[in-house]
Formats: C-alpha cells, sequence, structure tokens
C-alpha cells in the first residue's frame, strides 16, 4: 500500500527568517521534508501522523511579528528526488562558484559546490548566500582558521575550504542543519571542517582570522560581541543575513567595537558587509 502525504503549502511574511523558524519548530513533529516556495514553504507528512491539532503548538504561527497562512493538499507516493530536481535549480555566482545538486551536469567553474538539502534554505539560491559567496570569492581565507556561524548546508565553509582556509568550525543551532553540513562536507571531500551543534557559547576560549556569519539581525546584534572577542587582529568578518535598514544598527554595534567598515554588496533590499578588526 502506498504512502499517502499530506503537503502543507504555508505563505510567511517576511518569508526568509520566518520560515526557518517555522521549519525548525515544524522539525520537532513528524514533518519528513521542507521544500522553499516562492512565498514560504511547503512542508511533507504522512497522513497517518497526522492530527487535526497538530499545528497547535507551532508558536511562530501566533506570533505578532509574522503573517502564517497555510493550505493543506494530498498527495499519494511523493518521489522526494522529483521534487527536489524541479525546485532546486543550479546557481552561478560570477562565473566562478558553481552550486548545483548531485543530479546537475558539472561544469568548468573554478569552485564546484555539491550540496543536497535535507530543506532547501541555505543552497545559495537566497540573496544573502549568494553574497556571502561573492565576499568569499574575493577573499584570501589560505591557511587562515575559519567560523562558518549558523552554516546551515556549510556551503560557505565548503567554499572557505575549497579556497585554501584550514581549520573551520561550522555551528548550526538546528540539529537538522547539523547533520546536513556533516554529509555536504563530506561529499565535497572536505577533510578540515568540523561541524557543532549549538550556539554562539561554543565560542568562548576560539579564535579565528575569517569569521561568516549569515543569520539575522536581532541574532547578529546579540552576539556580535562574542564574534569580535573571537577575532584575531587584522580578522575578515563577513555578516549577512539582514535588509539594507538594518545597515546603521549593524554598523553601530561593529564600528563601536573597533571594526572597520570594508565593503556591501546589495541584491534586491538585502545586504551583506565586510569588516576588518
Amino acid at each position: 500500500m502506498s504512502n499517502i502525504y499530506l503537503g502543507f503549502h504555508f505563505e510567511v511574511e517576511p518569508k526568509e527568517l520566518g520560515s526557518e523558524i517555522l521549519v525548525a519548530e515544524l522539525g520537532e513533529l513528524p514533518f519528513e521534508s521542507f521544500i522553499e516556495s516562492e512565498f514560504g514553504v511547503i512542508a511533507y507528512i504522512q497522513k497517518q501522523f497526522w492530527t487535526e491539532d497538530i499545528l497547535e503548538d507551532i508558536h511562530v504561527l501566533s506570533s505578532p511579528e509574522f503573517v502564517i497562512s497555510y493550505k493543506i493538499e494530498e498527495i499519494e507516493q511523493v518521489n522526494w528526488n522529483e521534487e527536489w530536481e524541479k525546485n532546486f535549480e543550479a546557481i552561478d555566482v560570477d562565473g566562478k562558484c558553481h552550486v548545483r545538486a548531485p543530479f546537475h551536469p558539472k561544469t568548468d567553474a573554478e569552485f564546484d559546490i555539491i550540496i543536497e538539502p535535507k530543506m532547501s534554505f541555505g543552497t545559495g539560491h537566497h540573496e544573502t548566500t549568494h553574497m556571502m559567496i561573492q565576499h568569499l570569492l574575493e577573499t584570501d581565507v589560505t591557511g587562515k582558521k575559519t567560523l562558518d556561524m549558523g552554516c546551515g548546508t556549510a556551503i560557505l565553509a565548503i567554499l572557505a575550504e575549497m579556497k585554501g582556509a584550514q581549520p573551520i568550525d561550522a555551528i548550526d543551532i538546528d540539529n537538522w542543519c547539523y547533520q546536513n553540513s556533516i554529509e555536504n562536507a563530506e561529499r565535497n571531500d572536505c577533510h578540515h571542517i568540523t561541524v557543532y551543534e549549538g550556539d554562539a557559547a561554543l565560542l568562548a576560549g576560539k579564535k579565528y582570522d575569517v569569521i561568516i556569519a549569515n543569520i539575522n539581525r536581532n541574532i547578529l546584534l546579540n552576539d556580535m560581541q562574542s564574534y569580535v572577542d573571537c577575532l584575531n587582529p587584522k580578522g575578515t568578518l563577513l555578516l549577512s543575513g539582514f535588509y539594507e535598514e538594518d545597515i546603521p544598527f549593524i554598523d553601530a554595534s561593529c564600528t563601536e567595537k573597533g571594526l572597520t567598515y570594508v565593503k556591501k554588496f546589495q541584491r534586491n533590499n538585502w545586504v551583506s558587509l565586510k569588516y576588518v578588526n
């Protein structure tokens, strides 16, 4: 007998942060897979595990910071590979870095990264990840100890190793991201990446030459002192996960802690900033 699935089509505003929180909460329930959509995220669960009150304890749904609606469709025998192939297109960053799934053909890009995410956030499609890749492509990380904070799929840690960084710590608070980062590091034959599950508390006593933090404004501001405390003299801090209107808050936090602004990338209303110590 074939498994029948329910697909929850969530529309989320603001999309990026709200979807990440939603997926983290749904991940504690028997939802098996998540796919980013144009307006939010699609979450799949076997119908046998569904109950009428299954979303009752999902706090983000009642948060005043987000507007979230959803509709449910019934699906028979979901082919996950087919779903990924429909929803995950290979991307090219400045002709130098190619991010693709295993089913995409290899190109002659200098940096060829294979990502098979358990969920599609952090694949390089989002503006913030794209800009962080651009920063890394321009930054000499050879032999530099590097931190990928909020690593997601570990795409930025993988690129850092491909560019010669070592050793590299990749940290994410979400268990799904932790497991997926380990898998993707192995998939790209990386030997200098160590993945940790946790938050900025893990940074105590550590030092880095390069820190990559693609999270969101509130977490960045909350953890900024931890990043600065970990950054070696003449170290580089790459930040993203926030909007253009957030720049004054991020910049004030960085400059008051002794960092110097270097460069900005912008895609749509999203921005990514580079600072040095």
